[in-house]
């Protein structure tokens, strides 16, 4: 059974269709990217996966269950996780608190326990914070914990982003444009990095990225929108030697 399934999806946003009949199906363990150029709609789909807008039509069922009308928070704890475009960390807590933030779904304890520091919520943060640290030290952050999350360098915020998703147990991670603005070694380690996460914690991908580096070099498959609509599907050969996707996005120069 698909992990995640996506049938006609469509949204509008006043009279902008802004996806039309998009339909997707992810397998358990899939590292698929979804591309397009700027506008076609693939910062949209993420948004209505995790229930940020409703779509106006369509269906989207992770592991058997329909999403819709969903609050965000519920989607999270069913087991999808997300970062985003531009950044979107806690800029003024610590490193660790960022991450530790991403367990709170599942602290167990009351906020009377909480105010009194009974047993079971000391244990509980103790736990959260250990399982804080091992994430850290996966996205080699560990020495970093104390540090404010503002002043990372960019591409360590990049990485704080995940780190803090992964500490919601997701099963399927939607990555959008995760190497935005990172150089061309921070990309390479990025790389290496998805695909151990993807190891490591059996999790599915959802892609969204601009540099085709990232998208070729570590995609299964390839879903192409432009203006909302799929307009090619396949693999990274097939994509990359499709027309359409030439003449919508990739450029000649891409494929040479």
């Amino acid at each position: 059974m698909s992990l995640l399934s996506i049938h006609d999806l469509t949204h509008w946003f006043g009279g902008l269709r802004a996806v039309s009949e998009f339909n997707l199906e992810l397998q358990p363990g899939e590292l698929v990217a979804l591309i397009g150029p700027n506008g076609a709609g693939k910062t949209t789909v993420f948004n209505l996966i995790t229930g940020v807008y409703r779509p106006t039509s369509g269906a989207i069922i992770f592991q058997g269950v329909s999403l819709l009308g969903m609050p965000t928070h519920a989607i999270i704890d069913s087991g999808v996780a997300r970062t985003f475009q531009s950044i979107r960390l806690f800029r003024e807590l610590s490193v660790l608190d960022n991450v530790r933030i991403g367990q709170y779904a599942e602290t167990g304890y009351s906020v009377i326990e909480a105010m009194l520091q009974l047993p079971r919520s000391r244990a509980r943060e103790a736990a959260m914070t250990r399982r804080a640290l091992e994430l850290l030290a996966i996205f080699g952050l560990a020495d970093l914990a104390d540090t404010i999350s503002k002043n990372l360098p960019y591409g360590q915020q990049r990485r704080l982003e995940i780190a803090r998703a992964l500490a919601t147990g997701p099963r399927l991670l939607l990555l959008d444009e995760p190497a935005a603005g990172m150089n061309p070694a921070e990309i390479g380690q990025l790389m290496q990095l998805i695909l151990g996460l993807r190891r490591e914690f059996q999790l599915t991908i959802l892609l969204i990225e601009h540099q085709m580096r990232v998208v070729m070099g570590i995609a299964e498959r390839i879903q192409v929108l432009d203006f909302g609509q799929t307009i090619a599907e396949g693999t990274p050969s097939e994509i990359q030697n499709d027309p359409r996707v030439i003449e919508a996005y990739l450029g000649e120069e891409a494929v040479a």
